[in-house]
C-alpha cells in the first residue's frame, strides 16, 4: 500500500483533484502490510506431500424462492427453450407438485439437520482443524450435517456448527472430492450451476494466512524489528534458529485459519473465499529467502475445508517474481521488476510458468467445482508498467491458459484480471469475445489521500454512517454497473470499513498514517459504542449494496503481541461479527442504496453469452487486441532511452516443470476415487524456464537502474547484462 496512490486517469472510481469527497470513490493503491458414511482424511505431511437478522432460517424463505426461480428461468433461457404460456406447458402440473414438495423440504430438512441428525450423531467428524495436514483422522461418525451439528476434529477438539441459513457441509473419506456441500439456501450446492447475473458472490479474504502482511501478522513482525515484508521477515527468521527458524512460517499456516474458521465462514451467510497465494507455494529461485514448497499443503487443507463447507474460491496469485507493484504484500518492498526495468521480461517469463502450473492444477475435475476462478496477477501497477505491455501479458497468458483447458463453460476456472488502479472504466471492451475474462477492482476510501476526518457514528438508521454509505453507493454502484455490461463479469476482489488508514502497520511498518486525528479509538474495538457500530455496519451495507459481488478484506486479523488485542479492527470481518459492526446476514444489504436515495440504473444480470462461456466464447474481435499486439510488448518503461528490447535478459525454457502435488489421504480412499496427478494437459510438455549456464543476470528484485546490456550472451543469444547496485532508496508505501 502506497502513501500516494499511483497516477490515473479520470473515472468514476477515482478522484479528480480538488473533487468534493461525495462525489467521487476512490480506488486503493495497494495495502502496505498487508451424503456418506466415513469420517474425514488428513493430509499427509507437508515435506511428505509435496514431489437483516439472521434469525430463523424460514424467515428468508419467499427470497430464497424467488432466486431459486430466477435461476430456474436463467437455466432455461441459457439452453435455448422457448417461452410458452405456463397453461400450456405439460409439466406445468407436475411442477406445481414437485414445487410442494420443495416447500415441504424447506420445512423439513433444517429440522432434521438440526434436531434428528445430532440426535442420531452426537459424534460428526470433519477433515482436522486443529492439527496439521498429517494427523490420522478422526474415528467413524457422521460425514454430513446442518446447523447444531457438532464437528470433531483431528486433534479432538470440537466445535458446533452454527447456520440458520440452511446450510449444510458434507465429507466421506471414500468419496473426499463431493461437492454437494452447501453454504446456504440460496447459494447453490458446489455440484450445481453457478449462474453470473442471478447468483452474487458475498465473499471474505483469507489475507496473510499464505503471503504475509504487518498489518494482519503483526507479532511476527513486533518479534522482528527491521522486517518491513515476507523477504526481511524470512531473512531474519531463518537466521533466528533459536527462536524456531522459518518454521515459524509453518505454525501461522497451521493455526491462523482453522476448520472453524472456514465454517464460521459459511455460517455468516457467506459463499465465497478469496484466497492469497505466493509464487513459492510452487519453487523459489536460489537467491530468494522465502520458505519454498510448505504452504502448499496447507493450501489444499483449506481448498478442502471450503468444499466440505460448500464455499467457492477465487484463487489469488497474490505475488509475482520481481514484484507486481513493489508493495510489501508483493513479498518484497522497494521497485516493480516485472515487465518493466531490465529484467522485466524475464520476471515475466517466470510468472507466466507459475500461472501455468496453477492452472494445470485446478483445472483437475476434482477442482473446478471449488475453484471457479483463478486471478492471475493482484494488483500490477499499471501506472508503472503501462496498459500496453500489462494488455499482452494478459493476452499470452489468456492464450496459455485456454490451450490447456479448452474453451466454454466448464473447461478450466474464469480468468480475473485487476483493474491495475486504472479504474473499471478503462477495461470497457477489452479482449471482446475472450471466453470468461473477469474484472477485478479494489476500491478503498482508507488510501485515497484525502484526511476523511468525517465521522462515521452520527445519526440513525440509514443514516447512522454519516456521508460514507451514501458516499460508497454514488462513488462505486454506477461504475460497478456499467461495467458489467462494458466488460463483462466485475466484482471487489478486496474492500473493507476502513473509511480511513488507521491501524497497527497498515501503512507499512514503520510509516504513519495520513488521518489528520487521533487513530487510538479505531485501533481500539473496546471503545466502538453502539453509536459507532451501527454506522460501520450501515457503512458496511451500502458498500456490499454498491458492489453487489464482493470479497471484504480480510477474514481475521491476528493480535499485536504488545497489547494483546486486535489493531487494525476495522479490517477483521470475524471481529466485526463477535462485537456487532458487520451484518450478521450479508444479504440486508440488498436495497441499502436505493433507501439512501441513490438512483441507479442497476444491471439487469444478463451478460453476452461469451461472456459466461456461452456461444461465440474465445473468438476474439480483432479490433479488441490491435491497439497493443502481441506479447512480448515492443517496449519496457523502465529503460534507458534507446534501449534495444533483442538485448534484455531472458531465460532459456530447458528448465523442469514443477508439478503441483494432489492430495495424499489417511487412510487410503476406495481405490476407484481419483485424485488427480495435478496436471490437467497432458498434451501440455514444454520445459520451464532456467537461468542460462555461464550467463551473469542482476537483481531481479532490483534491476530498474540496471544497465543495459551491450551485447548477447554468448553462443546462447541471452543478453548479459553489467550488474550494477540496487538503488538505496524505495517509494514511500504505506
Amino acid at each position: 500500500m502506497s502513501s500516494s496512490r499511483p497516477d490515473s486517469v479520470a473515472d468514476p472510481f477515482i478522484t479528480a483533484p480538488n473533487t468534493p469527497l461525495q462525489e467521487h470513490g476512490h480506488l486503493e493503491p495497494p495495502r502496505a502490510s498487508y451424503l456418506a458414511s466415513d469420517p474425514v482424511s488428513e493430509l499427509s505431511t507437508p515435506h511428505e506431500s509435496y514431489g437483516h437478522s439472521p434469525g430463523n432460517s424460514t424467515a428468508l424463505l419467499p427470497e430464497a424462492e424467488k432466486q431459486e426461480e430466477r435461476r430456474a428461468y436463467a437455466e432455461r433461457q441459457h439452453a435455448g427453450f422457448p417461452k410458452r404460456s405456463i397453461f400450456k406447458r405439460p409439466l406445468f402440473w407436475l411442477a406445481s407438485l414437485v414445487a410442494l414438495a420443495i416447500v415441504v423440504l424447506a420445512v423439513v430438512l433444517p429440522v432434521y439437520f438440526t434436531v434428528v441428525k445430532p440426535r442420531q450423531n452426537k459424534q460428526a467428524y470433519s477433515s482436522g482443524g486443529g492439527g496439521s495436514p498429517g494427523n490420522p483422522e478422526s474415528p467413524t461418525g457422521a460425514t454430513t450435517g446442518g446447523n447444531g451439528s457438532l464437528v470433531v476434529t483431528s486433534d479432538g477438539s470440537s466445535f458446533t456448527y452454527i447456520n440458520p441459513f440452511g446450510g449444510y457441509w458434507v465429507y466421506n473419506s471414500n468419496d473426499p472430492f463431493n461437492n454437494g456441500a452447501r453454504p446456504n439456501s440460496w447459494t447453490p450446492a458446489l455440484n450445481s450451476t453457478w449462474i453470473w447475473g442471478v447468483d452474487r458472490i458475498n465473499g471474505v479474504n483469507l489475507g496473510g494466512l499464505f503471503v504475509l502482511e504487518p498489518f494482519i501478522a503483526p507479532a511476527l513482525f513486533q518479534k522482528y524489528p527491521g522486517a518491513v515484508d515476507e523477504w526481511t521477515l524470512s531473512t531474519l527468521m531463518a537466521a533466528d534458529t533459536a527462536g524456531g527458524g522459518l518454521n515459524q512460517l509453518e505454525d501461522h499456516y497451521n493455526t491462523f485459519i482453522t476448520e472453524q474458521d472456514i465454517a464460521q465462514i459459511a455460517g455468516a451467510g457467506l459463499n465465497w473465499i478469496r484466497l492469497p497465494i505466493p509464487f513459492w507455494a510452487i519453487d523459489k529461485w536460489d537467491f530468494e529467502p522465502f520458505l519454498e514448497k510448505v504452504c502448499w499443503p496447507y493450501i489444499l487443507r483449506v481448498l478442502q475445508w471450503a468444499r466440505k463447507y460448500g464455499l467457492r474460491v477465487n484463487l489469488d496469485l497474490h505475488t509475482i517474481p520481481g514484484s507486481q507493484n513493489g508493495y510489501n504484500h508483493s513479498g518484497k518492498l522497494g521497485s516493480v521488476n516485472f515487465l518493466n526495468g531490465v529484467m522485466g521480461l524475464a520476471n515475466a517469463e517466470r510468472a507466466l510458468n507459475y500461472i501455468r502450473i496453477i492452472t494445470e492444477f485446478i483445472s483437475q475435475p476434482e477442482w473446478q467445482n471449488v475453484v471457479p476462478i483463478f486471478s492471475i496477477v493482484n494488483e500490477a501497477l499499471v501506472s508503472t508498467i503501462g496498459k500496453d505491455e500489462i494488455t499482452t501479458f494478459y493476452l499470452e497468458a489468456y492464450d496459455m491458459i485456454r490451450n490447456i483447458t479448452g474453451e466454454g463453460a466448464g473447461n478450466g476456472p474464469y480468468i480475473a484480471i485487476h483493474d491495475g488502479f486504472l479504474g473499471v472504466s478503462n477495461w470497457a471492451g477489452f479482449l471482446s469475445g475472450s471466453d470468461r475474462i473477469m474484472l477485478d477492482t479494489h476500491p478503498y476510501f482508507a488510501f485515497d489521500g484525502q484526511a476523511n476526518t468525517q465521522p462515521i457514528a452520527t445519526g440513525t438508521g440509514i443514516n447512522a454512517g454519516g456521508i460514507w454509505p451514501k458516499q460508497a453507493c454514488n462513488a462505486w454502484g454506477p461504475g460497478m454497473n456499467t461495467s458489467q455490461t462494458a466488460f463483462g463479469v466485475t466484482f471487489a476482489g478486496e474492500f473493507s470499513n476502513g473509511f480511513n488508514d488507521c491501524g497497527l502497520y497498515l501503512t507499512g511498518v514503520g510509516n504513519t498514517a495520513s488521518y489528520t486525528g487521533s487513530c487510538t479509538q479505531f485501533m481500539d474495538a473496546s471503545q466502538f459504542n453502539d453509536t459507532m457500530k451501527a454506522g460501520l455496519q450501515e457503512f458496511t451495507l451500502a458498500s456490499m449494496d454498491a458492489l453487489q459481488n464482493y470479497f471484504f478484506w480480510t477474514w481475521k486479523i491476528g493480535n499485536s503481541s504488545t497489547t494483546n488485542s486486535v489493531q487494525s479492527p476495522l479490517w477483521s470481518y470475524q471481529l466485526g461479527l463477535e462485537q456487532g459492526w458487520m451484518p450478521a446476514n450479508p444479504r440486508d444489504a440488498v436495497g441499502s442504496c436505493a433507501a439512501l436515495g441513490v438512483s441507479e440504473n442497476q444491471f439487469d444480470g444478463t451478460y453476452s453469452p461469451y461472456q459466461t462461456g456461452g456461444a461465440g466464447a474465445g473468438t476474439i474481435d480483432p479490433a479488441s487486441i490491435s491497439s497493443y499486439g502481441q506479447y512480448p510488448p515492443s517496449t519496457l518503461s523502465g529503460l534507458t532511452s534507446g534501449a534495444v528490447m533483442s538485448l534484455l535478459p531472458t531465460y532459456t525454457s530447458t528448465g523442469t516443470v514443477v508439478t503441483l502435488p494432489p492430495l495424499t489421504f489417511s487412510p487410503k480412499p476406495t481405490p476407484s476415487v481419483s485424485v488427480g496427478n495435478g496436471w490437467h494437459d497432458s498434451a501440455d510438455t514444454g520445459a520451464g524456464p532456467t537461468e542460462v549456464q555461464g550467463c551473469t543476470y542482476p537483481n531481479a528484485w532490483s534491476a530498474v537502474s540496471a544497465a543495459m546490456p551491450t551485447a548477447l550472451c554468448p553462443a546462447t543469444g541471452v543478453a548479459a547484462p553489467v550488474i550494477t547496485p540496487a538503488p538505496t532508496s524505495t517509494p514511500a508505501l504505506r
